[in-house]
């Protein structure tokens, strides 16, 4: 058998014809950017969330970006990011000039510990980026306790965690501010990149706006030194028809990750924890395993495709060598690194496919 990390073909025949009639209606209607197709998405996403404000944009590292600038964050800054996620979190805390201060996650769940925030905490700290990683929602209580005392700012990273929900609300409202991507391959998937950021602050709300776009609240009227980042009109039809089932391909999503949970019986194998009061939307199954590239030859062998996230930590990194933190300096992302292998969850995995997989991992010796 033979089983694909990730396939899109069961959800998009699903909804292929109300993408093709997506398609014709931006065709037909000759505008393309920040139109009424962007307006619709825009009040729809904000709705599902509870957030007042959802401001469409290019993809996730922007969307974080925009947000950083809009609450001001720059050179001289510093703004504390778990040392266990996607580059695309620092590289948006670079870009405004900020220096990334890294904190190891928590082994368990894979995302930032909180316990290790307030020795992390200097002058020039400014905010605090929690990544709801993989899915699996961080620990947004304590996070927000710690900011509220220290006066930071907080902006989630919520790319990976569309739906996810923390003490019965959806990821995304907590911060000041919260980015998501709309990736092809997130659990809320364009057609191509996309991005979006969500808030309850209007004036933030129109910062980000103006921001990217050009600067720009009224045409030729540039306020701020600002970006080209705007969610495109055909990008906006195909995520306003495919968020009217993001619930159900989520629930499918969690299915599958419980049958992972309760059956994977593999004493080499080391499942993800979810923490109290909280529910993942399982955007990755990552488990860890200290044989993991054996594992990961076995897997191939028997035809399942599996992908690492992420092999290589943040500043182990060639792109992060001014950051000169020596490896050893943060050994729970180290181990993370070593040991961690993504397992295929996609909507449409048949029974059998699921069965396989299980019992392929659980034949690994």
């Amino acid at each position: 058998m033979n089983i694909p990390f990730a396939a899109f073909t069961k959800m998009h025949n699903e909804v292929k014809k109300e993408l093709l009639q997506d398609f014709h209606r931006v065709l037909e209607n000759d505008w393309y950017i920040r139109g009424k197709e962007d307006e619709k998405f825009e009040q729809k996403f904000a709705e599902y969330l509870g957030r007042r404000y959802c401001i469409g944009c290019g993809n996730g590292l922007d969307a974080i970006m925009l947000g950083l600038k809009a609450l001001g964050v720059g050179a001289g800054d510093e703004v504390i990011i778990p040392s266990n996620t996607f580059i695309a979190t620092a590289l948006a805390v670079s870009y405004v000039g900020a220096t990334p201060v890294l904190v190891d996650p928590k082994i368990e769940t894979y995302n930032l510990d909180p316990s290790l925030l307030a020795e992390a905490i200097t002058a020039k700290t400014k905010a605090i980026i929690p990544v709801h990683l993989y899915g699996q929602p961080a620990e947004m209580k304590p996070i927000m306790e710690i900011a509220q005392a220290y006066d930071l700012y907080v902006i989630e990273d919520s790319a990976q965690a569309h739906g996810a929900l923390y003490h019965k609300r959806k990821v995304g409202t907590f911060g000041n501010l919260a980015a998501f991507s709309f990736y092809p391959g997130k659990n809320l998937g364009a057609l191509g990149d996309a991005g979006c950021v969500v808030t309850d602050d209007e004036d933030l709300a129109r910062q980000v706006r103006a921001l990217g776009n050009y600067g720009s609240g009224e045409k030729y009227n540039h306020i701020y030194q600002g970006n080209n980042s705007r969610l495109d009109e055909l990008q906006a039809a195909f995520l306003s028809t495919k968020l009217k089932y993001l619930e159900r391909w989520n629930s499918e999503r969690r299915r599958i990750a419980e049958r992972y949970l309760e059956e994977i019986k593999n004493p080499q194998i080391i499942l993800p924890q979810i923490i109290d009061e909280s529910q993942s939307v399982w955007h990755l199954f990552v488990i860890r395993c200290q044989e993991r590239e054996q594992l990961e030859d076995w897997l191939t062998k028997k035809g399942i495709q599996t992908q690492k996230h992420y092999p290589i930590p943040i500043h182990l990194q060639e792109a992060y060598r001014n950051l000169h933190i020596q490896k050893g300096r943060l050994p729970i992302a180290e181990e993370i690194s070593r040991t961690v292998l993504s397992l295929p969850l996609y909507y449409g995995m048949t029974e059998d496919e699921i069965t396989y997989v299980i019992n392929s991992v659980n034949a690994f010796l």
